[in-house]
């Protein structure tokens, strides 16, 4: 599993123009599965994101994480993180799971979150979807399962 994680201020998912998740200060993750992940990737995964300390202390040094600012987590599937994009000019996405492969994982890793993280919002599997955030830093992590 591929999770790019943005720190923000502010998120929004929008479907077909209509609001489908928001939140305010906390991180946005776009998840992209691959067809060789595992449960056990989805929920160290989320852990991983759920514990992570991306948040500045007093002294201005990332020491907090999303339980300690009261942070949100949006969650947005991603299957363009697997873009195979060396050869040619069109993305070849065949690394990408499909997707019933993938919304099972995505869906257990979103459970998982909600474990860790009391506000997790979510995109719509597989929709095309508007994503709007205010990056805070800006803070930009790639995370990728062992």
């Amino acid at each position: 599993m591929r999770a790019l994680v943005q720190r923000v201020k502010t998120a929004t998912v929008t479907v077909n123009g209509a609001l489908w998740g928001q939140i305010g200060i906390g991180l946005v993750v776009f998840l992209g599965v691959s067809p060789t992940d595992t449960d056990e990737q989805a929920l160290w995964l989320s852990q991983k994101i759920s514990r992570l300390r991306a948040f500045d202390d007093e002294t201005g040094k990332m020491q907090r994480d999303l339980s300690e600012v009261g942070g949100s987590l949006l969650v947005v599937s991603q299957f363009t993180l697997y873009a195979e994009v060396r050869r040619g000019r069109r993305p070849d996405f065949t690394k990408a799971a499909p997707s019933g492969y993938a919304e099972p994982l995505y869906n257990k890793f979103v459970t998982a979150c909600r474990k860790w993280v009391p506000q997790v919002q979510t995109g719509a599997f597989g929709a095309d979807m508007d994503v709007s955030l205010t990056n805070w830093g800006p803070v930009t992590l790639w995370i990728e399962t062992p």
